[in-house]
């Protein structure tokens, strides 16, 4: 397919394999290999090589703009970032005016697409600002408008679902931030990205495996999302829509969790559980509205399965046992429910009981809130030990932690770095059942790597593409 007689517009699959797009991921990938940690191209022999690259990527993007006429402000801004740093020498790279731009949060439509491509980090992917491109399209069902409208109003979040990238993101990287971008100054961020067919894909693939080893028996409408990759990335999408308009509403401590800043990591645990279990909640009264749109109360339903079984399985062994406040969320999770008695693993066999569930859940998330609530009125290190004592009822602490001594055995009058390096890596080691379920689930979870909904998805790209 030429370059220069693109038919307008292309399907996704045209997109996908057309020459201009593969032209462009071709040489980004190549272009990598030049690139350091910080982004830049330092050595003088690679400049040339540079200068080649960039452009055959700056006549793949000159080709493929038309294809995106609502992001026509960023594809120029894009250009010129992309000379500069040419004609600069591939130093540090500054895309500040093209990551301002770009704002896909200002035109949510369903199937809109976006070709975005910037030097920056992946999360959960590498640490590098390397140059990425990804083609995306918008994910954004009516009844996500409804709420967004509503009741769950978040301007910054943008759903999205794959369609290609660069290696960056054939990772477990499932979030698009404009902080990960090489830029010379920091402004005021105004749109998050989030993949949700790589979540509901992986989420779909785990809770299939783990229902299996684990014998448990799916509620029917839980089952069904195995079987529908659109079904469960709408579910994920309401799902991520509260738990991130979350973190900057309700009782806060003073000092925003989400600033970089070093504290220990079971804070970070409580407010990412904190987030998740305020879907939940939400979603219990979105059920349990009677008025509510049948659509809506549906995936309310499901938000709620996937809120626990996401957190239960995936989120408790996921990743290293170094600080992992994802997966101590979920294993104080599942403690939680087994302790009150919602969960049981009994005869080798799991089951919950399903109809106690939302006011056991929902009863942590109040607990959370609590000690939220009272923090304004606390010391720092006094909200630090009162966060531990609420994780350390439900979980055991390593027998060799410091914390578990309590505030006797601290360095309470030392800078609270010193608190900090108090606390173990694995300050909450994993119990024997997830001992035992990490060495059946883990492999698979670690097959989810680079995994999207492009398989699932492919029915529904034709049928776009027939209408």
């Amino acid at each position: 397919m030429s370059q220069a007689t693109l038919p307008k517009p292309l399907s996704n699959h045209e997109l996908v394999s057309s020459e201009p797009w593969l032209a462009l991921k071709t040489a980004a990938t190549a272009f990598q290999g030049l690139q350091v940690q910080d982004g830049s191209v330092p050595e003088a022999a690679d400049k040339k090589r540079a200068t080649e690259l960039l452009t055959s990527i700056t006549e793949a993007l000159r080709t493929l703009a038309p294809q995106f006429p609502h992001d026509a402000d960023y594809f120029k801004a894009l250009g010129t970032d992309l000379t500069r740093w040419e004609e600069t020498g591939f130093g540090i790279p500054d895309f500040l005016d093209a990551l301002l731009a770009f704002q896909p949060q200002l035109a949510r439509e369903d199937g809109l697409r976006h070709l975005a491509l910037f030097p920056m980090y992946t999360q959960n992917g590498s640490t590098d600002r390397l140059l990425e491109a990804v083609l995306v399209e918008v994910i954004w069902p009516d009844f996500i408008a409804a709420l967004e409208a509503g009741d769950y109003s978040n301007k910054l979040f943008v759903p999205l679902r794959f369609l290609d990238f660069t290696p960056g993101y054939d990772t477990n990287s499932a979030v698009l931030f404009p902080e990960s971008v090489s830029i010379r100054e920091t402004p005021s961020f105004t749109w998050g990205a989030i993949f949700q067919d790589r979540e509901a894909a992986r989420f779909r693939k785990v809770l299939k495996a783990a229902a299996q080893i684990t014998n448990l028996k799916l509620p029917a409408d839980a089952a069904a999302m195995l079987d529908d990759q659109g079904l469960t990335e709408e579910t994920f999408v309401m799902w991520d829509l509260i738990h991130d308009r979350t973190h900057m509403r309700g009782d806060l401590p003073f000092d925003p969790f989400m600033i970089k800043q070093r504290m220990p990591y079971f804070l970070y645990s409580l407010e990412e559980l904190r987030c998740d279990l305020t879907a939940f909640r939400e979603c219990v009264k979105i059920q349990s509205d009677a008025t509510a749109d049948p659509s809506t109360r549906q995936h309310a339903k499901l938000v709620q399965y996937a809120v626990i079984f996401d957190r239960i399985f995936r989120f408790a062994i996921t990743g290293s046992r170094t600080r992992n406040y994802d997966g101590l969320g979920g294993q104080m999770l599942f403690a939680w429910m087994h302790q009150h008695h919602v969960l049981h693993w009994t005869d080798t066999k799991l089951t919950v009981d399903w109809e106690q569930v939302p006011e056991v859940v929902s009863a942590l998330g109040d607990a959370i809130d609590e000690l939220y609530w009272r923090s304004i009125d606390r010391p720092k290190i006094s909200h630090w030990l009162a966060a531990y004592d609420l994780v350390s009822q439900t979980l055991t602490p390593h027998p060799a932690s410091v914390w578990a001594k309590g505030p006797d055995a601290l360095p309470v009058t030392e800078p609270l770095r010193e608190m900090t390096n108090q606390v173990l890596d694995d300050e909450f080691p994993l119990s024997m059942f997830y001992e035992a379920l990490s060495k059946k689930l883990r492999p698979v979870i670690e097959s989810t790597i680079g995994i999207t909904g492009a398989s699932d998805i492919e029915g529904i790209w034709h049928n776009k593409d027939e209408g």
